[in-house]
């Protein structure tokens, strides 16, 4: 069915209930590939990253690369799985040009690492836990290019070119059980827990989880049923959804898609979808396939996968502290409300404010200046926060400024002009611009005489014991030094002059 009319996603949330499930798949950053010792480099010249094994020829025997399995363990342990004792790969057998051997060794009814779960927070604090069915190793297949026709798709283009490069690359493919109970806030649980793997992804190491590369990718899987009760609906897989955004959106079109198709009386077809970010939409793909049409069977040319108890344990033990251990941490350390965590969090400045405090600035310097001046900056211009053309060691250089004395805040944010138009460091820029305090004495009393003599009338209401005017005598002395004059110091120098 094609639906052109959608249903409002609140009308479809408040008659249906959405259930999740979802496929994330991450690439291993090892120096080599899944089976071969192929080099993994990004951004490769077409092709040149291959062997005789990542491409399927005749006689080319694979060997388990060990750095894999051992990330593949860190993400099992840090997503509370359990790990086996014993695993193997499997042949998962389909024809498409990007898999030169027309099968994916894959892990199926053996996983290294299963039941396990994520507690996901979303932005205003609510925790949502999602059961982690399994993770397990398999390896990318490559990439097609297709030239011609719409948005590069298949459909309508003139030829087609394929990139074996990526073939062979070590994944692990982490997939949850069905996501229930999340109402309304499907597409945020979605994105909150695509969020939450790549954190986790970082915080381990074992990939550099850029989604613009395609190192993590989602398929988002997705049914509406009548009520909490009733069984599981038919799911649409909207496929290699690479960004959190993106994820967030499929859900809210599917969701919306789905109800309109079941309105009309219709059934939703089990398939793979695309989505499109330019338009916000999902088409179909194929007809979705079951376990059963990739006719799995054990990889006959590789052993089982047995990882010793102790190396297990040596592993869980070397294990990082990982991102919401970590943010509570640095809260306590802080002394930030929950309010203000999370705000720092949803905005992306948690690392920013983080090696700014390393950098010397207090943490409630670092939040000003990140979540205040260099938010809106960052607003105004478009950017994310981390894309301004500052650094922590730079905003710790300047509240180091304004903590001496040297500059005031005003002036600091003189300095902050600078240095986003690339003048260079705090410290050069006050230097070429001239904009250190004036904190000599003889250049102040300079100015304070000038204003008096300007101000008589000012004076005589001071000495009478009237000190609210002094402002008017300190706000000319600022206008003088323009601005560079350190105001407590200024009205020292002007009680002390009138003899106050």
């Amino acid at each position: 069915m094609t639906v052109t009319q959608l249903v409002d996603y609140a009308d479809a949330v408040r008659r249906f209930d959405p259930v999740l499930g979802i496929e994330v798949h991450v690439e291993l950053g090892t120096r080599t590939k899944m089976f071969c010792p192929a080099e993994v480099e990004f951004g490769g010249d077409p092709n040149t990253q291959t062997t005789p094994v990542s491409l399927g020829l005749p006689g080319a025997l694979p060997v388990v690369n060990g750095t894999a399995v051992e990330y593949a363990i860190r993400i099992g342990l840090a997503l509370n799985c359990q790990i086996a004792e014993s695993c193997r790969f499997a042949r998962k057998n389909y024809f498409y040009p990007d898999v030169p051997k027309n099968f994916q060794t894959s892990q199926y009814d053996e996983p290294i690492a299963f039941d396990g779960w994520l507690d996901v927070e979303l932005e205003d604090g609510t925790v949502h836990r999602v059961e982690i069915e399994r993770a397990h190793m398999e390896e990318d297949a490559g990439k097609n290019t297709h030239v011609g026709g719409a948005a590069g798709r298949i459909h309508g283009a003139d030829y087609s070119l394929v990139d074996y490069n990526r073939a062979g690359i070590p994944l692990v493919e982490i997939v949850t059980k069905p996501i229930t109970g999340v109402g309304d806030r499907a597409p945020e649980v979605a994105r909150a827990y695509v969020q939450a793997l790549r954190d986790i992804f970082r915080a381990l190491d074992v990939s550099e989880a850029r989604m613009e590369r395609g190192n993590v990718r989602a398929d988002v899987n997705l049914s509406l049923r009548a009520t909490p009760d009733a069984p599981l609906g038919t799911r649409t897989e909207t496929k290699n959804v690479n960004s959190f955004r993106s994820v967030e959106r499929a859900v809210r079109y599917e969701v919306s898609r789905q109800a309109a198709i079941l309105d009309a009386g219709d059934t939703v077809v089990q398939e793979t979808r695309h989505w499109h970010e330019d338009t916000g939409i999902t088409t179909s793909g194929r007809v979705k396939s079951d376990a059963e049409d990739y006719r799995y069977f054990p990889e006959p040319d590789l052993v089982p996968v047995e990882p010793s108890r102790e190396w297990v344990e040596e592993i869980r033990a070397g294990l990082p502290e990982l991102p919401q251990a970590h943010r509570r941490r640095l809260q306590d350390e802080w002394g930030y409300a929950d309010a203000e965590m999370r705000d720092v969090v949803n905005a992306g400045a948690l690392d920013l404010i983080e090696a700014t405090v390393a950098a010397g600035s207090s943490p409630a310097a670092a939040r000003k200046w990140w979540m205040g001046e260099l938010a809106r900056r960052a607003k105004q211009d478009e950017v994310e926060l981390a894309d301004l053309a500052i650094t922590p060691a730079q905003i710790g250089e300047l509240q180091g400024l304004v903590d001496s004395g040297r500059i005031n805040d005003k002036i600091a944010r003189q300095v902050l002009d600078g240095v986003l138009a690339g003048e260079g460091d705090p410290e050069q820029v006050v230097g070429a611009r001239g904009l250190e305090i004036v904190s000599d004495d003889g250049a102040l009393l300079s100015a304070i005489d000038e204003a008096l003599a300007a101000q008589p009338d000012v004076v005589e209401k001071v000495r009478g014991g009237n000190q609210g005017p002094v402002g008017a005598i300190i706000g000319a002395v600022m206008k003088t030094t323009k601005g560079q004059a350190d105001a407590k110091r200024v009205r020292e120098l002007i009680l002390e002059r009138i003899g106050s």
